[in-house]
C-alpha cells in the first residue's frame, strides 16, 4: 500500500511539472509551444471545439469529449473492478498467510511476500490495477482544467452556459452533485468490500464538492458525466445488489451457528444446558 502511495504522488508531481500551471490563464491556439500545450492542451481545446460546432454547445462538445476519454479508459476501468473483485476473494487465504508468517523478522516476512504474490498471481489478482486508471487520468484532468481555462483566457472563445450553469464559472449546485454522484459510485464499487478503501467515500465526495466550489463549471461537468459512466460501469460488471442479496441470505445462518450452545458436563456426568 506504501509504495502504491508514493507512485501515486509521484505521478501527481511529475503530471504538475508538465502541466506548465505558469500558463493557466494564457489564451491558447494551435500556435501555442511546449510539449504540454501541443499533445495535451491543444488537442482536448480542438476535440471540444469540434464537438461543439457539432452539437452546438460548448457543453455538449465537453460532455461528448467526456464520453470518448471515458470509453477509451473503460477496459483499463474494467479490469481495475475485476481485479478489485479478485482481491475481496482471496482475503481469508491473505488472513491466513498472515497469520503463518506474523514474525516481523526479515526472513519471514520474505517468505510472506513470495507467498502473498504467488496467491495473488494464482487468482489473477494485480494489486496495481487500482492505481493504473487514476495515474492516466491524472493528465487528462489537469489537462481538461488546462484547456478549459484557457479558452476561457481565449477572448475569440465564449464558453456558454450548460442547462443554468455558466461554464466559464464555478457552480455550487453542480459540484454538490458531482460529490453526490461520486458517492453513489464508491457505494456501488470494490470501496465496499476494501475497508482500507472506505475512508475514500467520505473523503473523494468531499473534495469533488470543494474543488467544483472554486474551478469553473466545465470541469466539474467532465467529473458529473464521468461519474455516470462508473456508475453504470459498476452497475454492469459489480452488480452491487448481489452482493446485498448475499449478505441477507448469510446472516440468518450466522445468527443460528450462535444460538447452537454445546453443552457443558457436569461432575455427576450429567449434561448442562
Amino acid at each position: 500500500m506504501n509504495k502504491r502511495i508514493v507512485l501515486l504522488i509521484s505521478l501527481v508531481a511529475a503530471t504538475l511539472l508538465l502541466a506548465g500551471c505558469t500558463e493557466f490563464d494564457q489564451p491558447i491556439s494551435g500556435k501555442s509551444e511546449g510539449f504540454w500545450n501541443e499533445f495535451i492542451v491543444w488537442p482536448l481545446v480542438a476535440t471540444i471545439t469540434y464537438f461543439k460546432n457539432l452539437l452546438g454547445t460548448y457543453g455538449l462538445g465537453i460532455i461528448a469529449v467526456t464520453i470518448i476519454i471515458r470509453l477509451a479508459l473503460l477496459p483499463l476501468m474494467i479490469k481495475q473492478t475485476r481485479s478489485s473483485k479478485r482481491m475481496q476473494e482471496v482475503q481469508p487465504k491473505l488472513k491466513e498467510l498472515q497469520a503463518k508468517y506474523k514474525s516481523k523478522d526479515a526472513v519471514t516476512q520474505q517468505k510472506y511476500q513470495q507467498e502473498m504474490m504467488a496467491l495473488f498471481s494464482e487468482n489473477g489478482v494485480n494489486p496495481m490495477a487500482g492505481c493504473l486508471p487514476v495515474l492516466i487520468q491524472m493528465p487528462v484532468l489537469i489537462g481538461f482544467y488546462h484547456a478549459i481555462s484557457r479558452m476561457n483566457s481565449t477572448p475569440s472563445i465564449d464558453l456558454g452556459s450548460f442547462l443554468i450553469f455558466p461554464l466559464a464559472e464555478p457552480s455550487i449546485i453542480l459540484a454538490i452533485i458531482a460529490g453526490l454522484m461520486q458517492f453513489i459510485v464508491l457505494r456501488t464499487g470494490p470501496a465496499m468490500d476494501n475497508p482500507q478503501m472506505k475512508i475514500m467515500m467520505y473523503f473523494m465526495p468531499v473534495m469533488i464538492i470543494g474543488f467544483g466550489i472554486v474551478l469553473p463549471s466545465a470541469l466539474t461537468l467532465y467529473w458529473v458525466v464521468g461519474n455516470i459512466i462508473s456508475l453504470i460501469q459498476n452497475l454492469v460488471i459489480y452488480r452491487p445488489w448481489e452482493k446485498k442479496d448475499v449478505a441477507l441470505t448469510a446472516t440468518p445462518a450466522a445468527a443460528s451457528k450462535k444460538e447452537v450452545k454445546q453443552p457443558v458436563k457436569t461432575k455427576a456426568g450429567g449434561a448442562k444446558k
